[in-house]
């Protein structure tokens, strides 16, 4: 009897032991493949970038020379915006367009040569239908020829740190000693995201350019994830027998952006399907969390000689960190500043730093601002304010 005891407890305790042993396995299996899901990107290069903090969350040869077709014109429409910004370039300047420009084949919106078009129109052409045509007429128009207008690009691309790029011209036809990757298109489309103007025009999904002679040309946004994938507010395409399926897309939900970018994609759809993956992902496992605002002032500070007694501080820049989703991290905030200021003072003036530091390691030193003029007292508000007192 004790023997047939024994036994069944054995044999219950390696039942037991298989069954265990089946659930680890099948959990390690589930948490394996929602890792493999997200790896399993079938384009030459890849990442996923948060907007904020820059934090790169997913990559893939992110830093591999490749050639990246009309993604290219990111830069041509980064430059033109600051031109904008400037106040070089509105969007009712006009530009003569040349027969270079409107010879260009490929994409574009059909401009006519030595006709005058507004530059908006021809931003708008190049955002949305990706235009090489409208690229060409704004870079000769800006730098005198694209050449010229080319080397302004590869400037700007070293100020930026896109270590990993070099442009050969501003549409992204094939050039053999054009390439890029794809941390540099997340650095080159955050910086384009920044713009009013870039938006006011990158949503829009099909719309009429209406050429000076009053014709009409159909165009449709080549980012299809603007219509398709919620957040998306943000993007640019390129397609070549070289480089591939590329595009590089923005989106935002709730207080979090990402920027998302797929280069050599076996075809269009896949890259669409693979940019889409990277989001799911980023919103689904992530958050961003604000360490310093801008909006709230931090402290008062006293202020010596000045018409006002206190004065509110800010921080000069916001500071948000991106982490998992129930991350409790917490990080250290210290001020380096007088015990007070004295006046006259400007609207905008550093009055010291705040420092953001975690565990022991300094992450970020802002400058702290003063949002209002500080003037001095004279010697008629002192008599003022000895008369109000007595």
């Amino acid at each position: 009897m004790f023997k047939k005891i024994s036994i069944f407890c054995i044999m219950l305790c390696l039942l037991a032991t298989i069954c265990c042993t089946s659930m680890q396995n099948i959990t390690f299996t589930q948490a394996q493949a929602k890792k493999d899901d997200v790896m399993d990107i079938s384009s030459k290069s890849a990442c996923l970038v948060d907007f904020a903090s820059g934090t790169m969350l997913y990559e893939k040869d992110a830093d591999k020379h490749l050639p990246i077709a009309s993604m290219v014109k990111m830069m041509t429409i980064l430059i033109t915006l600051e031109e904008m910004e400037n106040e070089n370039l509105s969007e009712e300047t006009l530009i003569t367009t040349s027969e270079n420009a409107s010879g260009m084949g490929g994409s574009q919106v059909f401009i006519d040569p030595f006709v005058e078009y507004k530059a908006g129109d021809l931003l708008k052409g190049v955002i949305i239908a990706s235009a090489n045509d409208a690229s060409v007429a704004l870079a000769e128009h800006i730098s005198g020829s694209e050449k010229t207008f080319v080397g302004r690009m590869n400037e700007r691309a070293k100020e930026l740190g896109m270590n990993n790029t070099n442009y050969s011209n501003c549409t992204g036809l094939p050039a053999p000693e054009q390439y890029s990757c794809a941390r540099d298109c997340a650095i080159v489309l955050k910086e384009v995201s920044k713009y009013e103007i870039y938006h006011k025009y990158s949503t829009i999904w099909m719309e009429d350019f209406i050429h000076p002679s009053g014709r009409k040309t159909e165009i449709v946004n080549t980012n299809r994830l603007v219509k398709y994938y919620e957040g998306c507010d943000s993007g640019k395409t390129g397609s070549t027998n070289e480089a591939g399926c590329c595009l590089s897309a923005s989106a935002k939900r709730n207080n979090m952006r990402l920027i998302s970018v797929v280069i050599g994609a076996p075809n269009s759809q896949t890259r669409f399907n693979e940019c889409s993956k990277l989001f799911n992902y980023g919103f689904a496992n992530f958050e961003n969390r604000e360490i310093v605002g801008i909006n709230e002032a931090l402290f008062n500070l006293p202020v010596n000689k000045g018409k006002i007694n206190e004065v509110e501080i800010f921080s000069e820049e916001a500071f948000s960190v991106v982490a998992k989703k129930g991350d409790k991290t917490s990080y250290d905030i210290t001020y380096e500043n007088p015990k007070k200021i004295t006046a006259p003072l400007s609207k905008g003036d550093k009055v010291g730093k705040v420092i953001v530091s975690k565990d022991g390691n300094v992450l970020k030193e802002i400058n702290l601002i003063i949002k209002e003029d500080l003037q001095k007292v004279s010697i008629k508000d002192c008599f003022d304010k000895i008369v109000v007192g007595w």
